[in-house]
């Protein structure tokens, strides 16, 4: 089974979320910010990082690039409101990571998700 870790700092949107992903049939790990995903990546392997890119402490591009160089196999997908700053080149953000821009249906991330770990 599929394990995406998600790291979201809003409380509502992190519920919502994980819940859509969990009725499609994953296992979701949540956090509400990327200090704590980083410290459970180190722990063990997830298939997929989905993070927001705004958040305290550590933010999503950081988060990905250091669980990224922990695990070169793992699918990484940005959740924003910004999603020019997860595209900037100079982000050092995964380059094949995926972004979704907030407002998004659950639907929609719910078949992003598949079609990445299908990938």
């Amino acid at each position: 089974m599929s394990r995406i870790l998600l790291a979201e700092d809003d409380n509502d949107m992190r519920r919502f979320l994980a819940k859509a992903l969990e009725n499609a049939g994953y296992d979701v790990v949540s956090f509400d910010n990327g200090m704590s995903a980083y410290e459970r990546i180190r722990e063990e392997p997830f298939t997929l990082l989905l993070t927001d890119i705004v958040m305290p402490e550590m933010d999503g591009i950081e988060l990905a690039r250091r669980a990224t160089q922990l695990d070169p196999d793992l699918k990484v997908m940005f959740i924003t409101g910004f999603a020019a700053v997860a595209l900037n080149p100079d982000s050092n953000a995964p380059k094949d990571a995926k972004v979704l821009s907030k407002p998004f249906h659950l639907r929609d991330l719910v078949s992003e998700v598949e079609r990445m770990l299908a990938a």
